[in-house]
């Protein structure tokens, strides 16, 4: 069985023959990226991080503005870092990021406003209930308003629920009680009025998580409050994505008036026995659980191939209810599952490699709109 070296040229190469595409079609495509080919169709969007915020890689920049025409803050909008003390905000990379989108005209979505991990060490040490929220609504109000008029919308809430649809026992449940979801999103329209508000998490394709969420939009819809879309994160994995639960899901939260977005799209390879991207789990370090540290099978490309094909064809069936599908990072070498839930595993969820060269799942796409 034939397998790439992480480093070489030459595997670039062969990807892009295995996908039964040469020379010229990749110049071609070259010049048309995805968000060309799929404009009539939703946003494609892509999670960004500190050196590609900041420019510092050219040829990554590049790819950037080609492929993609919406973007979400992988990490520098969320609390621990944009509000790292009591009375400190540090808004520097976020507002580079503004800048990056203002000056590609990109579509910005901020992530996110209220999340029960990666708060600031100071937040889970507040014991009085009063003065918790406060935190809660100068964090909404201080960070909600700054941005006002800058990008197109917000992440208010992010993994709420637990797989079974109740809610998550988070800092923010154990403090303000359930109501505080309804509350995140009163502030942030108050806030910023002109920005669309969305929830967003993880399985909530799934029935019984996706009954809670269509619980948890009514209820702020009942108080009424303005809440104007749902993200299904979309961390699917390998030969096992829930095409049947998407369909209705995508179906479900349209009939209650909402957008729907994918927002954190990739397809693990690597093995594990759950599904899903809570931060929190963790699996021991096995060799068995990273077969493709130094390569990775053609087949398992060419599958990987098949259900990003698929996917994109319901979401295409769909079109007229999904507004964007944001890829959660640029390239294999950025994905946050290269060192979850397993320390030091290389992962292969995205469309591009780790030389930023398209493999045979993004030629697949773009033969969708040929």
């Amino acid at each position: 069985m034939k397998k790439f070296l992480l480093n070489s040229t030459i595997a670039a190469f062969v990807v892009l023959g295995i996908a039964g595409c040469g020379t010229q079609k990749s110049n071609a495509e070259a010049e048309q990226g995805l968000k060309d080919a799929y404009r009539s169709d939703f946003l494609i969007g892509a999670a960004l991080n500190k050196p590609q915020i900041e420019e510092t890689d050219a040829k990554s920049n590049a790819l950037i503005l080609r492929q993609f025409n919406a973007v979400t803050p992988e990490n520098c909008m969320k609390a621990e870092n944009i509000h790292p003390e009591w009375d400190r905000y540090d808004f520097e990379l976020a507002d580079k990021l503004v800048a990056y989108s203002q000056k590609n005209n990109l579509q910005l979505n901020g992530h996110t406003l209220i999340w029960h991990s990666q708060l600031p060490a100071f937040a889970n040490q507040i014991q009085n209930l009063d003065s918790f929220k406060t935190f809660f609504e100068n964090h909404i109000n201080t960070v909600a308003s700054r941005f006002s008029g800058k990008i197109f919308s917000w992440d208010v809430v992010n993994e709420a629920l637990n797989e079974d649809g109740t809610l998550r026992n988070s800092i923010f449940l154990q403090k303000m009680g359930p109501d505080y979801i309804t509350e995140a999103f009163r502030l942030a329209a108050k806030a910023s009025p002109n920005t669309e508000l969305y929830y967003n998490d993880y399985n909530n394709e799934q029935p019984q998580k996706r009954a809670g969420c269509i619980e948890l939009i009514k209820k702020v819809q009942a108080a009424g409050v303005r809440i104007d879309g749902v993200g299904i994160q979309g961390h699917w994995h390998l030969g096992k994505v829930p095409f049947k639960e998407i369909e209705e899901s995508i179906l479900a939260y349209h009939e209650l008036g909402l957008k729907v977005m994918i927002t954190e799209l990739d397809i693990e390879v690597l093995p594990r026995n759950f599904q899903g991207a809570d931060v929190a789990q963790r699996m021991a370090s096995d060799p068995s659980l990273n077969p493709y540290a130094q390569g990775i099978p053609d087949s398992i490309l060419q599958q990987q191939a098949t259900d990003y094909e698929n996917l994109f064809k319901l979401f295409l069936k769909h079109k007229d209810k999904i507004t964007r599908v944001t890829f959660w990072g640029v390239d294999d070498g950025q994905s946050w599952l290269n060192g979850w839930p397993v320390p030091g595993r290389t992962n292969y969820p995205l469309l591009f490699d780790r030389q930023l060269e398209p493999k045979a799942a993004y030629h697949k796409l773009m033969g969708l709109k040929k």
